[in-house]
Parts: C-alpha cells; structure tokens; sequence
C-alpha cells in the first residue's frame, strides 16, 4: 500500500520471541511459586507453635473467674460479713480520651469535672487498662456504660458488707479494695474464705474487649464459712454497755470480754475506741486495734485470786491461814505497801474481799519469787493464747531469778508484769472451772477440747470462788457487780498506769473480773475502762456496773436460771469481818 505525496507507510514485522527471555520469566515465575511454597510451610508447618503461642501472647487471655469470699458468722449463724456482687468501670485511656462527645457524659456520670476526668486519662494514655471507678452500684455502672463511650467497660467484682457493723469490726476485721483479708479474722482465715479463683480463657481485640469465648473453662472453688465463737446477741450488750461506761465516765477507751469456762470460747468480745468497717476512711485509725488480744496492762488486784489459790495448792498457806495487815501498810525494803484501811488481821476470805496489798505481798514474800511465777505461769498469763488472731499479746513477765523482794511483794498485788485481757480472762475461767486451764477459741467449737491443764486442785478454785462471792457482797468492794437473783463471784482491780517518768497519779486502769453463777459458773467477764476521768476511777465504782449490766443481759439470753436458795457454805469457808473501800 501507497500514499500520496512525502508519506511513507511503514509495516512492521512481528520480531520471534527470544528463548532465552522466555526461559527467565519462566524461572522466575517458578522461583516465586517455590518460595512461597517454601514461606507457607515454614509458616504452616516449621513455625505453626511459635507464631501460635506469639498470637495468644497478644490476644488470648486467661481471665480470673472470683471464687466469691465465703460469709463469716457468729455461732448461731448470724451474718457478720458477706461479699455482695458489685461492677468496676475500666477503660483504655487512649480510646475514651479520643471520643471527645463522650467524655463529659462519663464524668458527670462519676462525679468528676471533664478536665478531671481527662488530666486522670491523659497521665495514663499508654495504658490499655486502668479503673476509672471500683465496686460501683451494679445501676451506677450500667448507667455509664449505657453512654456508649468507646474504651469503657465494666468488670464484676465482688465487695464486703459488715452487717454487725462496729460492734464486731474489731474481731471480725476487714478484707481490702481486692477482697483480701488486711485485719481480724478477716486475715486470720484469709485462705480459708478466699477460696480458689476459676479462669476462662478469651480471645481480645486490641482494646481488650473480648471477642471470643474459647473452650477452655475452670470453675471456682468458693470458700467456707467461717463460724466464730461469739454469739452476736452477747456481743451486742458488751458493745453499747461498754460503749455508754467510756463515754460516761470520759475514759480514753476500755475493753469487755466473755467467755464459756467450759469450752474456752470466747462468746463476746468488745473494745473501745472502734470503727465501723463499712466505711474506708475510718481505717487508719486507732479504733481497728483490738485491746482485748493486742493491748498489754498490769492486772492489778485481779491476780490475788490466782496468787491464794496457788499458795494453797503449794501448801504455803490453807484455808484457815489469817494475815495480820496492821494498821495499813507494811515495809519491804525501801517500799512501803499500802492498803485504804488497817485492816488488823484477814482470812484469806478477807483478804479478798478487802483487797489488802499487805496481805497479798506477805503471801507472796511467803510463796517467794519462784513460787509467785510458778503461780502466774500455771495460769497461763506469761505464755501465748494461741488464739490464732494476728497481733496477739504474749505479756511481760521477768524471770524469777532477777526479782528481788520488792518486785516479789509488788508482783503479788499485780504490779511489774503486764498481760493481756484474753490470758486474764482464760486464768479467770481456770477459776470458774475448777481449776482446768483450757485453751481459748475464736471460733465456734463442736466439742471442748480434751486439751486441759490442772492449775490448782478442785477444792482450791471452789474455796477461792467461794471467798470471792464476798467482793460482790454489800461489804465486799464490788458490790455494785452484783446481779438479782444470782451468785456472782469476783474481783476488783485498779492501778496506775506507766508514763515516761514513772506511775503517773492521775492516770488508772479500772477492772473488774468475774464469773456467774459462782457454784456452777457458765460466763467468765471481764471489764477493762482506760483513764476514767469522771465518776471516779476505782474497779468496784467504775468497771464492776458494766459487769453487772452484761451479766444480768448475758444470764437472760442464755437462759441460766436464777439461784432460789443460798447454799451452806462448805466447811472452813469464812468470812470477815464487815466494812469494804472501793479499791
């Protein structure tokens, strides 16, 4: 074909391809396929556990199922502490800080400004996880989670609820914000009510919202109820009678302690200055401590009932001994005893019910220094309790061989040792069971225990708690302990507290310790009140009303029925002569 003019028509040929080119692509091509052959099985087969484990690592998890902490109860049981479902708001900073429509609705919602709530987010954005708000009202928590806010999710969780309040706070104790036990026999029996926590294994995207429920599931193993000893009514009546004393009298605090003799559990157990546990800021304060098994004071006069009855076991003295007190005092050393009064000479009856330190230390300069610790340590006030509560008290007491015959005659009428209300309490329910030192319980037993050490002879702790029913007498220095209808017996203790500098001479411990009825005793009590500061400060003025308003409750609620007639006193068991101080 032609063209007119300059034009020219030029045809191209088709050019055969090279062979060589042909094979290139074709190698290459080849190549490709076997590489990535090659990857996929390196990838399906070589590194299949590898990449497997490093793709759960980054979104599988393993999400704790809460056992839920088991209840704990009083002996009849009365709840004391349970745990209530609640939800805990969490969010991914990141997220919930980019949906700036949101933002303000989920502040408003916690109670919070929008630049609160923000700095909050802003200080945390390279978190994935952080709680805006824990153990919220299930409503509460629904109502923000409804806003829609991206990153926001809700976890269920469980929190604790004291019932009992602070009538129990400082026996029962408190778990913290996780549910774990920080105080009382919250602590004490943590592993016990925790229980084993399940788990689940889940699948979560990037902003750890779960997007899949995999097979894999452990159930929780909840906890036991755990029954303490205490009967919650008992524990009721120690409280508000406590309670009204320290605020009467204007004391710094006092403690009351009851306990069955028989089976060595303790059935109140109350302190003052307390908390209410339900309440988180109250904490820190001086009212979680619990006096009863923690504090440590000097017993006073309430360890002559202990001293006479071992100083008797020891054959020192008998029932028919008599003590010449003089006119009221007495030189040891370079000590001078004291009693109120010149009593002239004391039965052991007398002694008691006078609560005559001259008689106590000639008994104790009669036992020796040996004796006088043999007698505290038969008793248990030198040794544990072994009550399993964490923080108890061992008290102080030196050995023997540093005494001399001062620290003998002062140890005898209750001073230079210290002990705490739970080893009183137990020495006390030696006395009212007949002589049997047992072990004491915090938590409800089936059974008593076998486990029993004898202290001093039947006849010894039956003669002593005769004696002692002259203290509660209307000539006795506990009168005001008495309880209508019933044989009370007792004793009363009052001594000056240590300061820096020394006794101090307007700082007591008022006491009183005692048991009813006093021929079959079902209740040991004891009153402790810290620095009375009105109404006066001695055991029989200020602790002996609080005994007898717990013990007339204690007598009712557990149906103990009332002596109707006044027994013979059983051959040798004296009295003396009239007139008391209230010491």
């Amino acid at each position: 074909m032609s063209r007119s003019g300059n034009q020219r028509l030029v045809v191209l040929e088709p050019q055969p391809v090279s062979p060589w080119r042909a094979r290139a692509i074709l190698c290459a091509l080849a190549l490709g396929m076997v590489t990535l052959v090659g990857r996929a099985f390196e990838l399906q087969v070589r590194d299949r556990d590898f990449l497997g484990a490093e793709g759960a690592k980054r979104f599988e998890r393993s999400i704790e199922v809460p056992a839920g902490r088991a209840a704990i109860r009083d002996r009849r049981g009365e709840p004391l502490a349970l745990s209530a479902p609640v939800e805990s708001l969490w969010a991914v900073p990141e997220d919930l800080l980019a949906d700036t429509a949101a933002l303000p609705l989920v502040a408003r919602l916690l109670g919070q400004s929008t630049e609160e709530l923000r700095g909050f987010l802003e200080a945390r954005a390279s978190r994935r996880f952080v709680y805006l708000q824990r153990h919220m009202a299930p409503a509460d928590a629904r109502r923000v989670k409804a806003v829609g806010a991206n990153g926001v999710f809700l976890q269920r969780e469980y929190r604790r609820f004291y019932p009992a309040g602070e009538i129990a706070s400082q026996l029962v104790g408190v778990t913290n914000i996780d549910n774990r036990g920080q105080e009382g026999m919250e602590l004490a029996y943590d592993a016990l009510l925790q229980g084993t926590p399940g788990s689940r294994r889940v699948i979560r995207d990037r902003t750890g919202r779960v997007v899949e429920d995999l097979a894999e599931f452990t159930p929780p193993d909840p906890g036991e109820d755990l029954h303490l000893s205490i009967d919650l009514r008992l524990q009721y009546v120690a409280y508000r009678e406590l309670k009204d004393a320290v605020d009467r009298t204007g004391a710094r605090g006092g403690l009351v302690l009851l306990l069955d003799p028989r089976s060595g559990e303790v059935l109140a157990m109350a302190s003052q200055p307390g908390f209410n546990p339900n309440r988180r800021e109250e904490l820190g304060g001086a009212g979680v401590r619990n006096r009863v098994i923690t504090d440590t004071f000097e017993p006073g006069s309430t360890v002559k009932p202990l001293l006479i009855a071992h100083a008797m076991q020891a054959g020192v003295i008998d029932w028919r001994t008599q003590i010449d007190t003089g006119v009221g005092f007495y030189k040891v050393g370079r000590l001078t005893v004291r009693d109120i009064n010149g009593y002239g000479r004391l039965d052991l009856a007398g002694v008691l019910r006078k609560s005559s330190n001259v008689g106590a230390a000639k008994i104790g300069l009669k036992l020796g220094p040996e004796g006088i610790w043999s007698a505290y340590h038969g008793f248990g006030l030198a040794e544990p309790v072994g009550s399993g509560f964490p923080g108890e008290a061992t008290g102080v007491m030196r050995h023997f061989s540093e005494w001399g015959e001062i620290a003998t005659a002062t140890s005898a009428y209750g001073y230079g040792l210290a002990v705490s209300a739970l080893q009183l309490g137990r020495a006390y329910a030696a006395l009212a069971n007949d002589g049997q030192l047992r072990p004491l319980s915090l938590v409800r037993l089936d059974s008593p225990p076998e486990t029993a050490r004898q202290v001093v002879a039947v006849e010894h702790a039956q003669r002593v708690r005769h004696w002692l029913e002259g203290v509660v007498a209307p000539d006795g220095t506990a009168r005001r302990a008495a309880v209508p209808g019933y044989r009370v017996a007792g004793k009363t203790g009052t001594v000056r507290k240590v300061k820096a500098d020394g006794y101090a001479e307007d700082a007591h411990m008022a006491m009183f310790a005692g048991m009813l009825p006093a021929d079959n005793p079902q209740v040991v009590g004891l009153v402790v009140i810290d620095e009375p500061r009105r109404g006066g400060y001695y055991g029989g003025v200020v602790a002996a009303p609080v005994f007898a308003n717990v013990m007339k409750s204690a007598a009712r609620l557990l149906r103990i029925p009332p002596a109707d007639f006044e027994p013979p006193a059983p051959a040798g068991l004296t009295a003396s002569a009239d007139g008391a101080s209230p010491t």
